[in-house]
């Protein structure tokens, strides 16, 4: 029990370090201590129904959906960040069309978690005690998103005005990189 304790807890701390780094280019925008909380909330949210999801479908679909799930979260990741850089280029002052907010922070949310959801699948065929897992999975995330969060937010204050545009530029880096390492 301690040593699968010890591997879940290790396991945790890695997935969370996904939404740790992007939640630094997300916090450079510069957040509300409100918003914070909420984003955190969330992707903790979805870092125990992913997991739990993966636990359910196990091998049968692991074998197909492993890949599938890196791509499509890098996708979202350079969708979100061409988002964050277009529109440093807009004169007006509305709202990027994906914000931390609404369908934008279900995105993200889903983004940081599809490595949850794989490894859940792996976990669910181990037969891993679950209620552990998605405690330490979505209790680990929450706390590194916050972390980043407000690390972000106040590297946003001594950037100024391109911190959009290298939040931007740091979930683009992001979303390239998990694509490119599943195609290596």
């Amino acid at each position: 029990m301690i040593g699968e304790l010890i591997t879940i807890g290790i396991m945790a701390f890695a997935l969370s370090m996904d939404a740790f780094s992007l939640s630094i280019g997300m916090g450079l925008v510069g957040l509300r201590y409100k918003h914070i909380v909420k984003i955190g909330a969330t992707v903790g949210g979805f870092h125990v129904l992913m997991p739990l999801i993966g636990i359910f479908l196990g091998k049968l679909l692991s074998q197909y959906i492993g890949v599938f799930a890196f791509v499509l979260g890098g996708l979202v990741l350079i969708f979100i960040g061409l988002q964050m850089i277009v529109s440093t280029f807009q004169n007006d002052e509305r709202a990027p069309m994906l914000s931390p907010a609404g369908w934008g922070l279900l995105l993200f949310s889903i983004s940081v978690s599809l490595d949850s959801f794989t490894a859940g699948l792996s976990l669910g065929m181990l037969g891993a005690k679950t209620w552990v897992t998605l405690v330490s999975f979505g209790w680990m995330s929450a706390m590194f998103t916050w972390a980043g969060l407000i690390l972000g937010r106040k590297m946003g204050n001594w950037i100024g005005g391109y911190s959009e545009w290298l939040g931007g530029t740091i979930l683009i880096g992001f979303g390239l990189k998990i694509i490119l390492s599943m195609t290596a």
